[in-house]
């Protein structure tokens, strides 16, 4: 089993960490091909993305955060994250219909 974090940004990823993933793997972009039943994958991805993950019997992690308006785009701390009420949630999803 493999945990994947995907993410740009150094704060959040040292904030995972620091939320008892210490074996995470960071990525940038994820490359679901990689994905295997049983794996995590935490993130903020689009739902097309989670719904392939699902698929593919792993569970994801969505990262949420409460960004004043003023601070989005920001590099954040994991203190700032923590002072946001960041967390991890765990969401499923499927797609319905193959009408492209």
């Amino acid at each position: 089993m493999t945990t994947y974090f995907v993410s740009r940004h150094a704060g959040a990823v040292e904030w995972v960490r620091g939320q008892g993933y210490d074996a995470v793997v960071h990525v940038t972009h994820l490359q679901t091909d990689r994905v295997k039943a049983g794996d995590i994958v935490l993130g903020t991805l689009p739902v097309s993305l989670i719904a392939e993950i699902c698929t593919k019997g792993a569970r994801y992690y969505h990262l949420t955060l409460n960004t004043p308006p003023d601070m989005r785009g920001e590099e954040l701390t994991p203190e700032q994250m923590d002072q946001f009420g960041a967390g991890l949630v765990e969401y499923t999803a499927r797609r319905v219909n193959d009408d492209g």
